[in-house]
């Protein structure tokens, strides 16, 4: 080999160490994480406030009452929270973040939840008013704001941390079956739709579990879940390899301290769009039993056009989609009969219980006792 064809390539090795390296680092880099619970909040839900249109804003303000000191959007500017989405009371709602801090805000959370995740434009120009105020910002969307140099070189500037609560770690493996082998009881909410209640309806089982004395642990696999919880991985943030390694490791590290396990689950396995992390997530957790959530009023695929099936098929997709794996049976349903009155709203109860002989609830107007019963006799039977 002549010292020109040598030196060349060790000139071509040493570059592709430097982008290695710097790959590296980058990836490996651990991401300042912020903690809500510690933080003065204002909700950016500019134009979009509603109990679907927000998501985010609406979970933030269920579990995090004490923390939202306000929500902004000028549509709705001068009414309660509580006036839009019935919880809530006595948080305001505002025109600007001009008017937002009045209220003394430390941190801006991103409300919203749109469709592939990009932050709207028209909001660029407020994340940069909100950081010159100081204010740090928390984000669930699939954009990730620390890697937007602009917003970066501005928040470095500030002493402001941009969290991507939705970013996740990059060292996740292919699933190996590894989450049956766990002591702990697993369970998996699925559902018939995207925002039909899945994490909603975990948490409030998780934490009627331990009302009982159980060990429960709520595993979040969605950015708002994140946020309220404190852990998770986002599943739909994961390269679709290794979406089922991702729920695997949260089983893993779940079940390290905890003998009960809910799983938050994500999209439906009839959605056009989300059906794949649905799948990872059943084939990648290897619950035990699931809990089927469905909005009643609910008979197509929000924001589609697909006709949603019988509750009984729903069900049976699920079931046979875990039979070649690990057989799971769904042992109760939670219904989100928030556009339902109360009389609606029992009836719909009874009508699900009847079609599919499971125990049903709305966990947010009759508790989760009835899920819980259903839960611990699996736990039982383990």
């Amino acid at each position: 080999m002549s010292v020109k064809v040598f030196s060349l390539k060790l000139i071509v090795i040493c570059v592709n160490l430097q982008v290695y390296l710097f790959y590296l680092k980058r990836w490996t880099k651990m991401e300042k994480q912020l903690q809500p619970k510690s933080h003065k909040i204002a909700i950016l839900a500019e134009g979009s406030f509603g109990v679907l249109e927000s998501k985010t804003a609406t979970v933030l303000v269920r579990y995090l009452p004490d923390n939202v000191v306000a929500v902004i959007d000028s549509a709705n500017a001068g009414r309660d929270v509580s006036e839009v989405i019935e919880i809530g009371e006595g948080i305001p709602i505002v025109h600007d973040l001009a008017e937002a801090m009045r209220f003394n805000p430390t941190m801006l959370a991103i409300g919203i939840a749109p469709p592939g995740g990009e932050l709207p434009q028209p909001w660029r120009a407020i994340l940069h008013e909100a950081i010159h105020n100081g204010l740090h910002i928390m984000s669930g969307l699939h954009q990730f704001l620390s890697e937007d140099a602009e917003l970066s070189e501005l928040a470095a500037a500030n002493d402001v941390v941009l969290w991507d609560a939705r970013k996740p770690p990059v060292d996740l493996p292919v699933a190996t079956c590894k989450a049956d082998d766990v002591d702990a009881t697993v369970i998996l909410t699925v559902g018939s739709d995207c925002r039909v209640g899945k994490m909603l309806s975990g948490i409030e089982v998780t934490r009627a579990a331990r009302d009982r004395g159980v060990n429960a642990e709520f595993c979040p696999t969605g950015q708002n879940g994140i946020m309220v919880w404190g852990w998770g991985i986002a599943i739909d943030a994961v390269v679709s390899d290794f979406t089922a390694g991702a729920a695997e490791q949260i089983v893993l590290q779940g079940a390290k301290d905890h003998e009960l396990l809910i799983v938050e689950g994500q999209g439906s396995l009839v959605h056009p769009g989300y059906s794949g992390v649905t799948l990872s997530l059943l084939h990648g957790s290897l619950p035990d039993a699931m809990i089927f959530c469905h909005q009643p009023s609910r008979d197509t695929v929000a924001r589609y056009t697909v006709p949603l099936p019988s509750l009984t098929e729903m069900i049976a997709h699920y079931e046979t989609l875990a039979a070649p794996i690990k057989p799971a049976k769904v042992i109760g349903l939670a219904l989100n009969c928030f556009d339902l009155s109360e009389n609606e709203a029992q009836a719909a109860i009874k009508a699900a219980e009847a079609e599919t002989g499971l125990p049903a609830t709305d966990v947010v107007r009759f508790g989760a006792d009835k899920l819980v019963d259903a839960v611990q006799k699996v736990h039982t039977e383990k």
